[in-house]
């Protein structure tokens, strides 16, 4: 989804200097030996999933084709080029002249992967699939790292409402995108308002300790919230002592108070003594939200506590201890014959893969990749090949077109991620759900 899709204007810059060096001198080499045309099939995957985890999700997707789109080398980046000597002329000519005229396929955001599970295709000529390599894995790495720690946040709520409050513990471009990436994952709103400008994700707010500091008392600091924003309001009760300022929260607002938050201390015991109170000061539909450094663990273990809602900052945008999906994107197929675009234009694919020792091997062809299920509809397996797909596997396929020479077909909005989450989640063994360590929930199987 981008900013045109929500009606607002959101600038966003070119994007082709997102990237390493090596991708513009390999395109020079490539030029000058004349398979910079070589029709070639790049994937994006990943060897093995976080330690621990047990099925990672896609995210980032709708990003990647605005940069796709974006991907384009202006007169200050070619005159920046030319002055670092990046490149030669005959090269710079060729990159002023960049727009990505090839095709994309991939799991559709939202969707679940495995080790090996092919999440991005893009085909083209050499030359112009190389430069994306970087730009791609930034914004999946990411996105998707964030999106697998909210998902089993979300696992953990059990249907409670999560906020998403990170801003302040990271870069402010990768707030808007951890975000984005955790509303895919099952998060209901973010505190970061350029987040609900770009992508029209909820927004929440009301007061943090410097507020109720501010003022003479805490009462003072109390009536003063709900006068300008109305008894619906939250109040943060745990500035100085949480059942002296519940008592006060309820005597200003009344028993249509919205909620208070609880920010600090044992939360599981905090919880449990103001919900009490609340009942017993007639605030029975008043809710409670808890903040201070969760992660999934901390959620799970508050699962018995009378707690509504849940806020999550720095745990969340660092990916709850695994900040990168260890993404690679590389080549898997390209063009036989004798190099030249005009040469190998009709030559067929052939395979190609790196021959590494360890846990850096590949396995190459262009792949497709289907889930099989069980008689229950359960999935058991992440099936991958590189011919036809077999006849049982048929209508499973998981890769989609998202852009078709050059230009973006699948653009979604961001609601219809969100939604495919939870269904691909669902249809996983219970066994996903676990916070326990274990292997990923199904295996990966090659045909």
């Amino acid at each position: 989804m981008n900013s045109a899709d929500l009606g607002r204007r959101v600038g966003v810059p070119s994007t082709a200097l997102f990237t390493d060096q090596y991708e513009l001198t390999m395109v020079q080499a490539a030029l000058k030996a004349g398979t910079a045309g070589r029709h070639s099939v790049f994937e994006a995957f990943t060897r093995r999933l976080p330690e621990g985890r047990r099925y990672g999700v896609v995210a980032g997707t709708g990003r990647v084709l605005d940069a796709v789109e974006n991907f384009h080398f202006d007169d200050e980046m070619i005159g920046f080029l030319r002055q670092q000597r990046i490149v030669d002329e005959p090269t710079l000519e060729w990159l002023a002249g960049y727009r990505f005229s090839g095709d994309i396929w991939g799991y559709p955001e939202g969707e679940v992967y495995f080790p090996g599970s092919p999440i991005l295709r893009v085909e083209g000529s050499f030359a112009e699939c190389v430069l994306l390599e970087t730009v791609i894995l930034s914004i999946l790495n990411h996105d998707s790292a964030i999106a697998a720690a909210a998902s089993r946040m979300s696992a953990a709520a059990g249907g409670r409402r999560l906020i998403e409050m990170g801003a302040r513990r990271t870069h402010e471009l990768s707030a808007v995108a951890s975000a984005r990436a955790a509303y895919v994952g099952g998060f209901d709103a973010t505190s970061d308002l350029a987040a609900g400008f770009r992508y029209g994700i909820p927004t929440v707010g009301t007061s943090a300790h410097a507020f109720t500091l501010l003022h003479d008392t805490e009462r003072d600091a109390f009536r003063a919230q709900v006068d300008s924003l109305g008894r619906g309001t939250t109040l943060l009760v745990d500035t100085y002592d949480v059942t002296e300022a519940v008592r006060a929260a309820v005597e200003i607002a009344g028993p249509k108070l919205g909620a208070v938050r609880i920010d600090s201390g044992d939360l599981l015991l905090v919880a449990h003594r103001v919900r009490q109170q609340l009942d017993e000061l007639g605030a029975t539909g008043t809710k409670i939200v808890v903040t201070s450094d969760l992660d999934e663990y901390a959620i799970a273990s508050l699962a018995a506590a009378p707690v509504d809602a849940y806020g999550v900052g720095t745990q969340l945008v660092t990916g709850s201890g695994h900040p990168t999906c260890s993404m690679v994107y590389k080549l898997v197929a390209r063009a036989g014959g004798a190099a030249g675009a005009e040469a190998d234009a009709d030559a067929p694919l052939v395979p190609v893969a790196k021959k590494s020792m360890g846990a850096k091997s590949s396995v190459g062809g262009r792949k497709w990749a289907a889930r099989r299920v069980d008689a229950g509809g359960v999935a058991e397996a992440e099936v991958i090949g590189t011919g036809s797909v077999p006849e049982e596997l048929a209508g499973r396929e998981l890769l989609v077109e998202l852009v078709r020479g050059g230009v973006v077909v699948a653009r979604e909005p961001l609601e219809a991620a969100r939604e495919r989450h939870v269904s691909a989640r669902a249809g996983l063994p219970m066994s996903a759900m676990q916070l326990s360590r274990g292997e990923p929930v199904i295996g990966t199987e090659y045909v």
